[in-house]
């Protein structure tokens, strides 16, 4: 998929993955990709500066732990993440019912 498309909405995204539990980096990527069966495969240079702003934000907290012998940052949402969480999806219903209005009835072009 086109990072255009993912404007605006990566940090939805994020936030709904983060919803299930506390995961490290590339637990979220996978996750991601899994859940959108491969359709959000983002590289760690999208994925990364995101969860730092949302950190920065308040909507996320990380700790470093150590998994066999490796470190890694976990992310968890906070209260102010699941709010944020929440609101977005809001939001995100709103966007998707008014875009279903307009497409409507309007016929889709062949794709090669």
């Amino acid at each position: 998929m086109r990072g255009q498309a993912l404007k605006g909405h990566l940090d939805l995204l994020l936030l709904a993955i983060l919803a299930d539990g506390a995961r490290h980096g590339y637990a979220i990527i996978d996750e991601l990709r899994q859940r959108s069966d491969e359709a959000f495969d983002l590289p760690e240079g999208t994925v990364y500066p995101a969860l730092h702003r949302l950190q920065k934000g308040g909507y996320l907290s990380s700790e470093w732990t150590e998994v066999q012998g490796r470190r890694r940052r976990t992310y968890r949402l906070t209260e102010s993440g699941r709010g944020a969480l929440g609101e977005q999806r809001l939001a995100w219903n709103d966007f998707t019912q008014a875009m279903s209005m307009v497409l409507k009835g309007v016929p889709w072009p062949d794709t090669p």
